[in-house]
């Protein structure tokens, strides 16, 4: 079921990608606005969809999962941990 379209975006290019746009949405026998609005919704959801992952080379990723295995030295949260509890159950 197609959404009824309310909304409105204009934009300005220079006169040759306004050409490349018209003969590719001609070549595929749609609309100017059919085809802009389709490929900057594809590219939209791909740039989003992205967003939810990390990027990262094996050995980087490796070394960051092997860190994950070594405790932190945290002098602060050792002497916090040797206090008294304020709270008693």
């Amino acid at each position: 079921m197609a959404s009824t379209k309310t909304r409105r975006l204009e934009l300005r290019t220079d006169e040759n990608t306004d050409e490349l746009i018209t003969e590719a949405a001609e070549l595929l026998h749609v609309t100017k606005s059919a085809f802009v609005t389709d490929a900057a919704r594809r590219a939209a959801q791909k740039i989003i969809a992205r967003s939810d992952i990390t990027l990262m080379a094996p050995e980087i990723f490796d070394s960051m999962m092997a860190s994950l295995d070594i405790p932190d030295e945290s002098p602060e949260l050792a002497a916090l941990s040797k206090l008294p509890r304020r709270i008693v159950r």
